[in-house]
């Protein structure tokens, strides 16, 4: 007797459109309209003041904005304060990824092992993240200023001008300072990633011989490699957007605009000076900037 096969029943359209469980859709629902309303709308509405003459009104002020079309983007493309932040952004994404991986995977190494007082350092090396920034930017201020400890140290090695005050040394300070500031969180990311690889692989590679060097890059690097993307990616985009470490340190992105980032432009443009179509512009040029790098990155990291 040969078996006829029956054709299998489609779901009803209610159920291919809301799924087996529509009960989820009511879960991610505030995250959802968050998501909207904190991301979406003002990057659209952003987008939109790009393409006009767009000037900041009182509620019910019935002011002109025309359209220019690409003129912003065109302005901004030309302008050399928009290229020296554009720079700065690339001299800290430089200093401040690899020192945050390279610092951040040691320290989570040492502190995943069974050292004295280890609690102590996990919990010394995330205060400066929960810190305020204006707080532990004072103390930056007193170690590199001309008269600071940093400089009464070096004596006649110390840079003159000052360390903040030198359109060389200002961006490679900026990005010491955030990646001390952040490191904390990082590690803390690593030691997730650093206990969720098994021991056993540990011990099969000591029995093969492996030393310790041998088995960090043989084990703890391809261990916690996902990790490492997301760290590279996270990094890169906060490092894209730093604003407050020039406002505060620098004086506004002093000395002559060497420290000024594209987030502080966006600030001095948008809202002291009033040009927000063109602020708008920098911003969306930033924002594809950041997810292109963050792609490349995603990609050879993946890759590798």
């Amino acid at each position: 007797m040969t078996a006829i096969a029956t054709p299998a029943t489609r779901p009803p359209p209610r159920r291919r459109l809301l799924g087996r469980q529509p009960l989820g859709y009511l879960f991610v629902a505030p995250y959802v309209v968050f998501l909207f309303a904190i991301f979406a709308y003002p990057l659209g509405f952003a987008v939109y003041i790009s393409f006009h003459d767009y000037f900041f009104a009182a509620p019910g002020a019935i002011v002109e904005r025309p359209f220019v079309g690409l003129q912003n983007y065109t302005d901004a493309l030309a302008d050399p304060v928009f290229h020296r932040a554009m720079l700065n952004v690339v001299i800290f994404i430089a200093i401040n990824v690899p020192l945050t991986v390279f610092v951040g995977l040691i320290l989570a190494t040492a502190l995943n092992t069974a050292i004295p007082f280890r609690t102590f350092f996990r919990a010394s090396y995330f205060v400066p993240y929960v810190t305020a920034s204006v707080a532990v930017i004072g103390v930056w201020l007193w170690l590199f200023s001309s008269g600071g400890l940093v400089n009464s140290t070096l004596g006649p090695l110390a840079p003159d001008p000052s360390w903040l005050v030198n359109s060389f040394w200002a961006m490679p300070i900026i990005a010491l300072f955030a990646t001390w500031k952040q490191l904390g969180f990082y590690v803390l990311l690593y030691l997730a990633a650093l206990q969720n690889i098994p021991e056993e692989l540990y011990e099969a590679a000591e029995v093969d011989g492996a030393g310790t060097v041998k088995r960090f890059t043989a084990v703890t690097l391809p261990g916690v490699r996902p990790t490492t993307t997301l760290v590279v990616i996270t990094a890169t985009i906060t490092g894209a957007n730093f604003f407050t470490e020039p406002y505060l340190l620098t004086g506004r992105g002093g000395p002559n605009g060497a420290s000024v980032s594209p987030v502080l432009l966006i600030y001095t443009q948008g809202i002291e000076q009033g040009h927000a179509g063109y602020a708008a512009a920098i911003g969306v040029l930033l924002a594809i900037g950041v997810i292109a790098v963050s792609l490349v990155n995603r990609h050879l990291l993946e890759r590798s």
